[in-house]
């Protein structure tokens, strides 16, 4: 559900004059209410845009990427209006080293240069691996210790019905066992987030085993013990439509008294999952400033059949009868957190029409959820678009006329086909849409007047400026 990820925004205020900067003068904590809520839909209209750094910005082995292109891309980004930017912070780079030995001199090089382009922050604990995923262009697994404990006890990684482990994360149900080396995983994410915390303070503002053991303990309290010994028999195999299962069909299993307690089970143990891991984020950066976001995943397929296979399958408990995301909504409105979600810039009528997809609704739902739970809602688009249909989708979203406006949007991502010619001027167009509260505007092809906004191309680690 939170695909191991939680937002910290930094906010950096350029210091008004030179020389005389203390802690006083320059704001370096982004403060609940400030920018990303105040500024945004709820109150002006305005939307705040951040934008994606490279998934390798910081590379494998903790040095940052390409310096000189970023400084140089980081300055043309603020003069298109842009908020700031958005960088996963690698649990396999950072605590690469071994247990409790955190490097984090990349990511404050980076902090540093945000601040002096006068760029917000956002900085993701990203507890999963990079890699493998639509749009990864780079590899940088779990730290080396935490894999070595993978290969002790396979059981800790998700597993499927057939024996596949999936090493990208570990899995939910060890939450609160000691794997590994003495530690929990929610006393490991923990400790990294209070390491970040103590090093960033000056800016911030056996799956099998262990799951079936949680299922057992759910069923014999349900009164049914035999519910216990497995999960549903008749849900069919990869790579197969919901009506041909006899799970996910329209009138399957699912609906049954097993299928709703199984899939009550399923979703409240990412639920709880995800709560524990906030609960520790809420701890330690409470007072700091900083506001947190957890990012939901954008899952449209077979959202038009009756089960939504594919939400079900993921662990959101959400069908044609079943309100599956305002319990997400309370739970991060319990601890005061942003929702995160993607697939802003979808249409319904560009996707599939065997997949039954809808990106649209489901969006029109999650801030519905949003609305109700009195939480805000950022954005995200789920796949790289450069398109003004596409921006237009987001500008569309974002209105306050909407159920409810967006907070902020994070774009994916910046790379050098953002800064191509065509692709950048839709770009500043839809910065400064998002900036007057959705207004669709129009930029000429040239910008021969005195605006001062310049785009340019990253060529061989050079910024390369262009009028």
């Amino acid at each position: 559900m939170f695909g191991g990820k939680v937002s910290v925004a930094h906010q950096q205020k350029p210091v008004e004059a030179a020389g005389t900067a203390d802690a006083g003068t320059v704001e370096r904590l982004h403060r609940q209410g400030a920018d990303w809520g105040s500024s945004g839909s709820a109150c002006s209209g305005r939307v705040p845009v951040f934008v994606m750094l490279p998934l390798d910005t910081v590379g494998a082995g903790g040095g940052l990427s390409r310096a000189r292109a970023l400084g140089a891309s980081m300055m043309a980004l603020r003069s298109a209006g842009v908020e700031g930017v958005m960088v996963d912070v690698w649990w396999g780079v950072v605590e690469r080293a071994g247990p409790g030995r955190y490097d984090w001199e990349a990511y404050a090089e980076l902090v540093r240069m945000a601040e002096g382009h006068g760029l917000k922050l956002q900085m993701v604990m990203s507890f999963h691996q990079c890699g493998g995923n639509v749009g990864d262009s780079c590899n940088i697994p779990l730290p080396p210790w935490v894999t070595e404990e993978m290969s002790r006890d396979p059981d800790i990684v998700f597993t499927d019905r057939s024996g596949r482990r999936n090493p990208e994360y570990i899995s939910l149900g060890c939450d609160m066992l000691p794997v590994l080396r003495g530690r929990t995983p929610i006393q490991v994410y923990s400790d990294y987030m209070q390491s970040f915390r103590d090093r960033f303070k000056d800016y911030l503002g056996s799956v099998i085993v262990y799951m079936m053991a949680s299922l057992k303990a759910a069923a014999v309290a349900a009164g049914k013990e035999e519910w216990g010994r497995g999960g549903p028999h008749d849900s069919g195999q990869y790579k197969q439509f919901p009506e041909e299962t006899g799970f996910f069909s329209r009138n399957g299993s699912w609906e049954t008294d097993y299928g709703k307690f199984f899939l009550e089970w399923y979703s409240g143990e990412l639920l709880g999952h995800g709560d524990r891991i906030l609960a520790a984020a809420e701890g330690i950066f409470r007072g700091t400033g900083a506001k947190l976001s957890a990012k939901i995943a954008g899952i449209h397929w077979h959202y038009g059949t009756r089960s939504h296979a594919a939400e079900l399958t993921a662990g959101y408990y959400n069908t044609r009868n079943h309100e599956g995301y305002l319990p997400i909504a309370r739970m991060l409105a319990k601890r005061g957190v942003v929702m995160n979600f993607t697939c802003m810039e979808m249409r319904d009528e560009h996707q599939p029409q065997h997949a039954n997809c809808s990106p649209e609704l489901l969006v029109r739902q999650v801030k519905s959820a949003a609305k109700a739970a009195g939480i805000e809602i950022a954005g995200e688009n789920a796949l790289e678009r450069y398109d003004e249909a596409a921006f237009s989708q987001v500008l569309g979203t974002s209105r306050e006329d909407e159920e409810i406006g967006l907070s902020a949007f994070t774009y994916l991502r910046m790379n050098k086909k953002l800064f191509e010619e065509g692709n950048w001027r839709h770009f500043v167009a839809f910065v400064k849409g998002m900036a007057e509260g959705g207004r669709r505007v129009s930029l000429p092809r040239a910008d021969s007047g005195s605006s001062g906004l310049y785009a340019g191309a990253v060529i061989d680690d050079k910024f390369v400026a262009a009028q």
